[in-house]
């Protein structure tokens, strides 16, 4: 399957924006999807997962809240609503799918990646 995030884009601190990942492929709907991002010069980390079907969600605390994941298999696209934006949610998001697990958690190695798109959030 191939991932393409899109809807980053420069915001200020308590904006919103809504990212979306569109997945190439009839079988999108077998992958868990998840949210990952990486800020300048630090690791790459985990943000939300959701199943296959949208039924279980995860998110890691720094996001629990203010961002919501979501899916829709019809139009093979996962999105990711991000609200109350802070300055340190500034970083480059990634969507990746994962078909060894039910929802995709900070411990798991998704099959693919995308290719990322910018969020940065200004003072």
């Amino acid at each position: 399957v191939q991932l393409q995030a899109s809807g980053g884009g420069p915001v200020q601190a308590g904006g919103s924006l809504r990212l979306s990942c569109a997945a190439s492929g009839r079988t999108f709907s077998r992958y868990a999807m998840g949210w990952f991002r990486q800020a300048p010069g630090k690791a790459r980390e985990y943000i939300a997962g959701i199943s296959e079907y949208g039924g279980s969600t995860l998110y890691d605390d720094s996001v629990k809240g203010r961002f919501t994941i979501s899916r829709d298999n019809a139009k093979n696209t996962m999105y990711l609503q991000m609200n109350s934006l802070k300055p340190e949610d500034t970083a480059v998001y990634y969507c990746a799918a994962d078909r060894k697990v039910v929802v995709v958690a900070r411990t798991s190695t998704p099959d693919y990646w995308g290719q990322g798109t910018q969020v940065t959030v200004s003072s």
